[in-house]
């Protein structure tokens, strides 16, 4: 008897709950609420990035693209707040992969979420959800 109604009661709570899912929607912020500021000069090296459209120096030389996909927790935090920090760590990793490989700079930085190309000198892409956040980022490794 003890079975049956742990059982009855483990079925009611799958029908019970349902469908219920996790948000994961992509939101696009404008780039000057964070780059500049206090928090990106202490997280980001200092190896200029330039977001696609954004005018740089000449470029002499080319890597060519490299790709990032950055996650962060965004428990307790809004969507900006996690968007914004998980996108600086997207750009560390690409000034890194610059670095690594003797390039001056990263040009053409454009989101790159879930795969869809988001092109903008002022915007950038991340995928916001309940837990978790994330942008994917594309850049060219060059040489000034």
């Amino acid at each position: 008897m003890k079975t049956k109604l742990i059982l009855a009661a483990a079925i009611s709570t799958v029908f019970l709950c349902g469908t219920a899912s996790a948000r994961d929607s992509v939101t696009t912020l404008p780039l000057a609420d964070i780059i500049g500021t206090d928090k990106a000069k202490s997280a980001l090296l200092d190896v200029p990035f330039y977001f696609a459209g954004q005018k740089h120096a000449k470029v002499t030389s080319t890597w060519g693209d490299v790709s990032t996909n950055k996650k962060t927790n965004a428990v307790g935090k809004s969507d900006a707040e996690a968007c914004q920090w998980v996108l600086l760590s997207a750009i560390k990793a690409l000034q890194e992969a610059a670095t690594k490989r003797g390039y001056d700079a990263v040009v053409n930085i454009r989101s790159n979420y879930k795969n869809n190309e988001f092109t903008s000198a002022t915007e950038f892409q991340c995928g916001a959800g309940s837990i978790m956040a994330g942008v994917a980022l594309k850049g060219e490794l060059v040489k000034f």
